[in-house]
Parts: structure tokens; sequence; C-alpha cells
């Protein structure tokens, strides 16, 4: 497919993370861009003021005529969207260019020297990390994250063409349609087993990515995965490790261990060992893009953050507010390890958000064992997202599962008041449905109070 030949882009889904980088990249290419989306969010909203058109109703008669003519029109859309979705079905029969955000992105970033992050867990974060360590650099690239970066304020960079940074999703094997140069693989936990079924399935789809990357090319992969390529990790002796870690004033410090030299007192602020390794391995994939070595350490200690991931909401020696996307058992183990290394001893609060009915129910008992181990637990209901609910699989039943006695079922209009009652030293908030959404208002809340 030709994409200089196409004027116009309509994205089913618009308002989806990945899918409006790309519309923000088909704008800034001088395209036209349109699309629906189900809900209004802060991400539709802004791209409604960059001029984009978007409606919130299935309704073909509110789509642009200028998006009808199949001659000049790619149609972009989600697998999240159903596929019975009258404008999806539309299209569809009108002979229209139909394709996959993912195959989208593998055509736009095909001609480009590809770095692509894959993994469970910790995509966005490296992606955005490996973004601001490029730009520091001066390197020119175009980036698409999968998160909003503190850094570019922005899910979609454009510094040039030389380069694209890429998250590579497993979801749907979506990644399968990308042509990376240098890519990573941070974790490969069971995940989506509504797409595969089992983990075995999952596993082997990230065996057919580690294939994709030519002879030339470079495969980072954390020691440990069952996986041939280049290691990182922390103290294990990994090709590319970080040693003596210590924390001096809520930063890490510590020499990071190439195959060519030691790198002394390299310093990240972002919390966490599960970020660390995230920063480890986006420094590994920069040294393939060329860039002096040096000036790739002192950027990993001016990273700022992406929104929702360990994002520190307020942060006071009385109280502390942490929001996260996590909304998978690890990623709980994750934060909770995270908050116990940065904030010792003090009283937590956790508020989950269970993601889809499916995985709710496939990882019960690992998301039992992990929200336990905060001092308490508020469970809001299951956010379905695509699916339809599942008989038996409720937030009851998980929290019946929970062995903390402090625990309980709270409404979303409850909710504050709740977290008042319970006056928690550090309050984390979890989840990747719409918890989101309500961040700002116990932000606004709670910052006057302390």
């Amino acid at each position: 497919m030709d994409l200089k030949r196409i004027h116009n882009v309509y994205f089913i889904g618009i308002g989806g993370i990945g899918m409006s980088a790309l519309a923000r990249y088909f704008k800034f290419v001088g395209k036209q861009v349109a699309g629906y989306d189900k809900t209004e969010t802060p991400l539709t909203e802004e791209l409604s003021g960059l001029g984009v058109a978007i409606h919130y109703d299935d309704d073909i008669s509110a789509v642009g005529e200028g998006f009808k003519n199949q001659e000049n029109t790619l149609v972009v859309y989600t697998p999240a969207v159903p596929l019975e979705h009258s404008e999806y079905q539309y299209f569809l029969a009108q002979g229209f260019e139909i394709k996959k955000r993912s195959e989208v992105l593998g055509l736009i970033t095909k001609d480009s020297f590809c770095l692509a992050v894959a993994g469970t867990h910790g995509k966005t974060t490296t992606t955005s990390i490996l973004a601001h360590l490029l730009k520091e650099s001066g390197a020119a690239f175009t980036g698409f994250l999968g998160g909003i970066s503190e850094d570019f304020n922005s899910n979609f960079v454009f510094e040039g063409t030389d380069f694209s940074v890429v998250e590579a999703d497993e979801f749907d094997r979506s990644f399968l349609r990308l042509f990376p140069n240098v890519a990573c693989i941070t974790s490969m936990d069971a995940d989506h087993l509504d797409i595969y079924g089992n983990p075995e399935e999952l596993q082997k789809s990230f065996l057919e990515f580690a294939d994709k990357i030519p002879s030339d090319g470079a495969l980072f992969v954390r020691k440990g995965l069952p996986l041939k390529g280049i290691t990182y990790g922390i103290e294990d002796g990994a090709d590319y490790c970080i040693t003596h870690l210590r924390i001096e004033n809520g930063t890490y410090v510590f020499d990071l261990v190439t195959p060519e030299t030691v790198l002394t007192n390299v310093m990240f602020n972002k919390p966490g060992r599960h970020n660390l390794l995230n920063g480890l391995v986006a420094f590994a994939m920069a040294t393939r893009a060329g860039l002096p070595l040096e000036k790739l350490a002192s950027a990993l200690a001016t990273f700022k953050g992406v929104q929702r991931r360990f994002s520190y909401k307020i942060k006071t020696e009385k109280f502390v507010f942490i929001d996260d996307y996590a909304h998978h058992p690890t990623e709980i183990n994750a934060v909770y390890d995270a908050v116990a290394e940065m904030h010792p001893g003090k009283k937590t609060l956790a508020v989950f958000q269970p993601h889809l009915f499916s995985r709710t129910r496939d990882f019960a008992d690992a998301f039992a064992q992990s929200l336990s181990r905060f001092d308490s637990v508020l469970l809001l209901d299951i956010y379905p997202a695509r699916e339809k609910p599942i008989e038996g699989v409720t937030a009851e039943w998980l929290l019946g599962k929970i062995t903390n006695p402090k625990r309980k079922i709270i409404e979303k209009s409850k909710l504050l008041d709740e977290i008042k009652r319970q006056n928690p030293e550090v309050l984390i908030t979890m989840g990747a449905g719409d918890i989101g959404l309500e961040v700002s208002k116990i932000t606004k809340e709670l910052q006057d109070a302390y």
C-alpha cells in the first residue's frame, strides 16, 4: 500500500492511546483526519483541538463526505472495536482500504531504522525513556508512544525520520506486523489469554517476534527469559548490567556495565526496580543508534516519566499519592515493591479497578495475592472495556479471595470519602480502565489537605 496516495485517514476508535498517536502523525504530515470513538476523553479533546473531526455515535451519516471516497481514504481500526460496528461494516462493504493500527504502524516505520519495545510489562515506560534518550542525544527520530510522556507531553514525537521508536504490542499478535531493526523483550508473563488461549501460545508469538530481527540487528532480553539475545539485568552478570546500586535522596545511583566499558555514578529518578530495568534496556537499545554513551547515561537522570506510570500526584512528608496503570498481578507487585523501597514503613491504601472480566477470571488468585500485600484495599467494579460480563466473575468474587481483612468494594461516588476516612500515608490508585479519570478529582480534593 502506498501511503502517499492517501489524502484522508478515518479512525474507528480514534481515542485509544495508540490510535491517537497515529492520528497525530497523519495530521502532522498533512492528511485530512477524522474518526469515531465511544466516549469523549482528554485525548479526543486534544485531537479536536488540532482540527480532527470526531463524533461519538456509531452513525455513518456523521462521517464527513470527504472520507467516503474509497480511492484516497484509508480506514484504520482497533481490534477493541467489535466487528459488528456499523461504520466498520459500511467501509468493509464499500471496498475501502481497511487496516489495523499495527499494520499502519508497520508501513510507516518500515523504511526507517526501527527500535521496537516488546513485553507484557514495561513497554510504554521503556519506549518513552528511549525517545527521551534519543532526543537528548540529538538523534532524528519519530516516536509512537503507548502513553503520555511527561518529557514531551504527548504520545507522538517528531524529531526526524532516521529512526523510529515504537511500542510492539503483543495483543492480537500486533507486533508481528512490525519490521524492527533493534528490539527488546522485557517480559513474557501470561496475559491476553482471551486471545492466546494459554501461556505457551503467547510465548510462541514472542519467539516469532524475535525471529523478525535481521541478522545485522540486535535483540535485548531481560536475563532469565528463555530467549537468545543480548541480556540486561541488575547485579546478575548480564551483558548490560547495573552494579553497586544504591539510593541517595530518593534517586537511584549505580554503575552501568556494558560489554565494552563501565559508566560510574549513573543516576535515574523513577522509583521501582522494574523502571530501572526499563531505563537500562532503553539505554542499551539507544547505543545501537550510534549515540555517545556518556550523553545517553546523563540523559537517564533527566527522564521525567509517563503519565499513570508510578506518577506522584502528591508527595509531602505526611502524605503521598501515586497513580499507576498496573492491571496485571506482576505489575501490582512491582508497584508494591517500589512503594516499600521508597516509602518504607508507611501505611498504604490501594484502590484497584480490575480491567476485563477475562483477565480477572484468569488471574484472580494472583490478583488476590498481590493486592493482599497492601495495608488496605478498595476494589472498584470490573471495567469491561471490549468485553461482555462473564457469569460469576465480579469484583465481589475477587474480593472474597483477598486474604487481607481490610478490604471492601467501593463505588466511585463514595471513593473520596472512604479515602479520607482511612487517612493513609501512601495512597495508590491502579488500573487500566477509567479510574484514571478519577485521579485529578482525588488530587484536587486532597492536595490542599496536605
